[in-house]
Formats: C-alpha cells, structure tokens, sequence
C-alpha cells in the first residue's frame, strides 16, 4: 500500500538493524517492554509506521515505512538519541552501566525494501492514463516517447 502527499505517491520501506554499545545482552529482560513502547511513540510522533519490529537481546530489527521529507540517517539520529535520554530516564540505574548518557553504539544497518518490476509498470501505466484524463488530451494525441 502506497501513502500519498498532494503531489506524491510513496512507498519507502527500510529494514533497519541497530545495537547497545558494546552490543550488551540488556534489551530483553525487564528493559524490553519499555524500550517498545519509546520507539513506538517517537516513530507515532514523526509519522513513521513500524511494519514490523523485533528487540532481540543485543539488536533490534525494524522495518519502517518513512516518509520522503525524512532521509534515514536523520530519522536514525532522532530515534537513537531521544530513545537514549527516554530509557535513561525512565531506568536512572543505567546511566551507571553506559557512561555518557550514550545507549546505542555507533552506526547501524539499513536496506531498501524495494517493488516489483510488475508494480512499476503498472503504476507508471496508471500515471499515463491519469495525466492523459488531467489534461483533457485525447488519446490520438498523446505520443509515448519511449516507444517508437
């Protein structure tokens, strides 16, 4: 399903991977639920839908649709930071384990989930016929330039 802006269709799904420093085992026990529940509210606050998520005990896995006005390494910076100032204030005994109020290493994983080939062709077909009906032009004179 695609989202729409007023002059734009989107589509931009990433599947991200990311870890406490020193990929400490900390995420599961009694931290998980809270550690869910922040993420959860700061992607709500950005509008950013988490498709999928998983917290494993020394990573987590997302997969988030983001919109096009947000590039990933922002979004990243935004969820790791804030993320880490909400867990340490909720949880104070951990300022004490990560010095620095600095909960999440350095750096993470991304990649594109990516269309179809179908879905593309279909979508730039649609795009066609819906420009021909905006413009009121009949089909005699609409000329595809990248067909013969």
């Amino acid at each position: 399903m695609s989202h729409s802006l007023s002059h734009s269709k989107w589509l931009c799904k990433y599947h991200i991977i990311f870890t406490p420093k020193y990929r400490r085992k900390i995420i599961y026990n009694k931290y998980r639920e809270s550690i869910r529940d922040i993420l959860k509210s700061l992607c709500s606050y950005k509008g950013i839908e988490i498709l999928e998520g998983h917290l494993m005990p020394d990573h987590v896995h997302l997969l988030l649709s983001i919109p096009p006005k947000y590039s990933v390494s922002s979004i990243m910076g935004y969820l790791k930071g804030k993320s880490s100032l909400m867990i340490f204030e909720r949880h104070a005994n951990l300022k004490y384990q990560f010095g620095n109020r600095h909960f999440w290493s350095i750096g993470y994983y991304v990649s594109t989930v990516g269309l179809n080939e179908a879905t593309i062709r279909k979508y730039i077909q649609d795009q066609e016929k819906e420009d021909i009906l905006h413009d009121k032009l009949g089909i005699k004179e609409y000329n595809d330039p990248f067909k013969g």
